[in-house]
């Protein structure tokens, strides 16, 4: 929203600047802007209120970009009105990863979780890899199914042969 509001007064100063810049006088509320600035003195309350107000809202945007907000969690199916629950990345990872190593032939499994994709990799050793890839996507839809999550992601699957 933030970004938005000063997305606007940009485009309205770049408009006037262009139009100045094209022979054209300068904007009434840019000179009466200018005109103010020039004359205020810098400890006038006005001056000090913006200034702290500015400041402020830096702090606060800085605030809300260091701070990490729920994108590592998955939001669950809610069970009653106004209760919400949340499912770690790496918890669903680790129940996928789990349920991936259950199929037969996995060997090894490798499962990203993120907000609107899985992606599974394996490695086969002793079956059809098509066969695995089949029972693998059926399995890991089956335990995504189970997790209850309000959007489930769709599930990648990759399949490859090891021999060693």
């Amino acid at each position: 929203m933030v970004a938005s509001v000063v997305l606007v007064a940009a485009g309205a100063a770049l408009i006037d600047v262009v139009a100045v810049r094209a022979g054209r006088p300068a904007a009434a509320w840019r000179r009466h802007l200018a005109d103010e600035l020039a004359t205020r003195p810098v400890d006038d309350i006005w001056m000090l209120t913006g200034a702290a107000v500015a400041a402020a809202v830096g702090i606060w945007l800085l605030v809300l970009a260091l701070t990490p907000g729920l994108r590592h969690w998955l939001p669950l199916c809610s069970p009653a009105p106004g209760l919400r629950a949340c499912l770690d990345r790496d918890g669903a990872a680790d129940l996928l990863r789990d349920a991936a190593m259950r199929v037969p032939g996995v060997s090894k499994a490798r499962i990203r979780v993120r907000r609107h994709r899985v992606k599974a990799r394996a490695d086969v050793r002793f079956r059809d890899p098509h066969q695995v890839k089949d029972d693998l996507t059926a399995a890991l839809g089956h335990e995504r199914d189970q997790l209850a999550l309000a959007s489930p992601p769709r599930i990648v699957v990759r399949v490859r042969r090891r021999t060693h």
